[in-house]
């Protein structure tokens, strides 16, 4: 089955000040979200096909919380700057009629999430991006809801990261073979956001307070 970028999100200080750049930059934010029973909250940019999520813990009990502790949520927020993976990849699938798992993960179901929805956690190290599976979520539910922006970027159409050790995992590299995402090994975390088949032939980039870049 073929899968697709939904979104991606980052962990961010908390309130996410970080937001500003991205505003500055040209960006339409969208409505944030709190995270009920999970302790964690984010900021929102969205694009046609996909979303980019600035996330942060804002209730470390919650965080902490039986429900919530399998995620390593707080641990990957905690460690954002200490070895751990600062990104999430959240994908879907490409066709509404094959919505099998592509890949071994167990099933979340947070409170926020109404049912019978559910999200797929591949379990894999902090060293690695969180892989997220959401089968639920269709391209056309983001172009609904896409608002323009100043800027004028509309669609996320590559993803390349840098992370501090090969990834090993089965997952990961079902992700890479699905064309989502390329990676290379670096000194520090790093994720190439592409837009528009880079059209415009210009690089934006958000370091050291985001460990993004912008490919435009």
């Amino acid at each position: 089955m073929r899968i697709e970028l939904d979104h991606l999100f980052v962990c961010v200080a908390a309130a996410a000040p970080e937001a500003e750049q991205f505003i500055q930059f040209g960006l339409h934010e969208a409505p944030s979200n709190r995270h009920p029973g999970q302790g964690t909250e984010n900021r929102r940019f969205s694009f046609v096909n996909a979303m980019i999520e600035l996330f942060w813990v804002s209730d470390p009990e919650e965080a902490q919380s039986e429900l919530a502790r399998r995620t390593l949520l707080w641990e990957r927020w905690l460690g954002r700057h200490g070895g751990a993976s600062p990104f999430g990849i959240c994908v879907r699938p490409a066709d509404p009629q094959h919505t099998d798992s592509p890949f071994p993960a167990w099933e979340y179901r947070p409170p926020y999430l109404p049912d019978p929805l559910v999200m797929l956690i591949a379990e894999t190290g902090l060293e690695e991006p969180m892989w997220v599976y959401l089968s639920f979520m269709r391209r056309l539910d983001r172009e609904q809801r896409f608002v323009e922006h100043p800027i004028g970027v509309r669609e996320i159409t590559g993803l390349a990261l840098t992370s501090t050790a090969p990834l090993r995992s089965t997952v990961a590299q079902r992700i890479i073979e699905s064309g989502i995402l390329s990676n290379r090994v670096g000194a520090e975390p790093l994720l190439e956001i592409e837009f528009d088949g880079k059209l415009r032939k210009q690089t934006v980039d958000f370091r050291p307070r985001l460990p993004l870049m912008f490919q435009l």
